[in-house]
């Protein structure tokens, strides 16, 4: 697949092309990734992106001429155009599961204030990463690119992501690794049984255990009434 981004900070993204799993998807022709510069699209000597917004109110508001001429230029019959800003729905795993099947993706990368609105009329969809705000979409455009390349096959063993956290509904069951004992505190016993239906069983208890202590609204949300059961019976 490929993905492009529209930003006016193409060089946040340096660094994290250089990332182990998104260098390996690079090099190995799985992914491919365009960070084009919005400022290369506004006209003038300035090159002004953004401005004050009508009505008054505090900061400035990126323009819709330089967003809309980059993304026009990239743009083709089979992208589907996210707009990475606070004002979206949540981007969640099964987002990454959609965007990981298409062929190509663009991330719009709001700043400043905001973006004018009339932008968004032109996006497939709009995202946000959590209810919080950020200084721009830079950061959670690189949360999905993660997410989303990591699902790619060949990137990474297919079993590696298939009981990770979110992938069944819930959180993942805690793991562990050597030492089996540190300084008293010691792994439980029944992973170091070599019975792999008690292992399971075991594993299964805690996702749900942990699931209800620190995201009750997954099982609200993803549990089926037997698993349902079960978690109100811990």
């Amino acid at each position: 697949m490929k993905i492009t981004v529209l930003t006016i900070f193409p060089e946040m993204f340096g660094d994290f092309l250089k990332e182990p799993v998104i260098a390996r998807a690079l090099s190995r022709n799985i992914a491919q990734i365009e960070i084009l510069d919005i400022r290369k699209y506004a006209g003038g000597s300035f090159r002004h992106i953004d401005d004050d917004p009508y009505g008054g109110g505090a900061g400035m508001v990126m323009r819709c001429g330089p967003v809309l001429d980059a993304l026009e230029s990239v743009r083709t019959c089979e992208s589907y155009v996210a707009v990475m800003t606070p004002a979206g729905r949540k981007y969640i795993q099964k987002t990454a599961h959609a965007f990981a099947a298409m062929k190509h993706l663009i991330l719009i990368c709001g700043h400043y204030e905001g973006l004018d609105e009339r932008i968004l009329n032109h996006a497939d969809g709009v995202f946000t990463i959590g209810d919080y705000v950020l200084t721009g979409g830079e950061l959670p455009a690189k949360v999905v690119m993660d997410s989303v390349i990591r699902l790619l096959p060949g990137v990474l063993r297919s079993e590696a992501t298939q009981e990770e956290s979110f992938e069944q509904g819930i959180l993942e069951h805690p793991q562990y690794t050597k030492p089996a004992d540190w300084k008293g505190e010691k792994v439980p016993q029944v992973l170091l049984s070599g019975d792999h239906e008690k292992i399971r069983a075991f594993r299964e208890r805690e996702a749900l255990r942990i699931t209800r202590e620190r995201r009750p609204d997954l099982l609200n949300e993803s549990l089926n009434e037997n698993e349902q059961e079960t978690a109100e019976s811990q």
